[in-house]
C-alpha cells in the first residue's frame, strides 16, 4: 500500500494516517465505526471513478488492455482505499469481538450470582424454577390438552393397525 501513497492528496493522506496502529488503538468501537464509514465512502467513490473513467477509455482506445494504462492513478487510489478498508474492518471486528466477550462474561457472572438479565429477572412469582435452581421440565403442547390427547390417540390407533398386520 505504501508504494501507492504518492497518488493521494493531503486530506486523503490524513485519513490513511488514522490507520496507524497507535492511532487505531485509541479508538473505541464507535470511533472505529465512524472511521470505517468514512473509509468505505472514499473507497466507493474512487472505485466508481476508476471504473467510469476506464469504461470511457475503452470506448476511445477500442480495447480494455489499451485503456488500462491511462487509469493508473485512479486505480491506485481505489486500491489504497480498499486496503485501508480491510485494515479498519479487521480492527473493528477485533474490538467488537472483545466487547462481545466482555458482555458474555458479565452476563455469566450475573447468572451465577442469581442476578440474571434474562426475561424473568424479577424475583417475585418466579415459578419456573424449583428450590434446587433447576428449570422445570417443559411439557410439549400444541395449544390444547384435548388436541394433544387426540393426537396421541391417533398415533396409538395407527400403531395398533400396523401391529395387527
Amino acid at each position: 500500500m505504501d508504494q501507492y501513497l504518492w497518488v493521494l492528496k493531503q486530506d486523503q493522506l490524513d485519513m490513511i494516517r488514522e490507520l496507524e496502529p497507535a492511532r487505531l488503538e485509541l479508538l473505541d468501537e464507535e470511533g472505529l465505526l465512524k472511521l470505517h464509514k468514512r473509509v468505505r465512502k472514499a473507497r466507493n467513490k474512487y472505485t466508481t471513478n476508476y471504473r467510469r473513467k476506464a469504461a470511457e477509455e475503452v470506448l476511445e482506445a477500442g480495447a480494455r488492455g489499451a485503456a488500462a494504462n491511462k487509469s493508473d492513478k485512479a486505480r491506485a487510489r481505489a486500491f489504497v482505499f480498499e486496503e485501508a478498508l480491510s485494515i479498519v474492518s479487521k480492527e473493528l471486528a477485533r474490538v467488537a469481538h472483545e466487547a462481545a466477550e466482555e458482555l458474555k462474561d458479565e452476563r455469566l457472572e450475573r447468572a451465577s450470582a442469581g442476578k440474571s438479565t434474562g426475561p424473568e429477572s424479577t424475583g417475585a412469582g418466579n415459578s419456573s424454577t424449583t428450590d434446587s435452581g433447576r428449570a422445570r421440565s417443559h411439557q410439549k403442547t400444541t395449544g390444547g390438552v384435548k388436541r394433544d390427547a387426540s393426537s396421541r390417540s391417533q398415533g396409538a390407533q395407527r400403531q395398533a393397525k400396523k401391529d395387527a398386520r
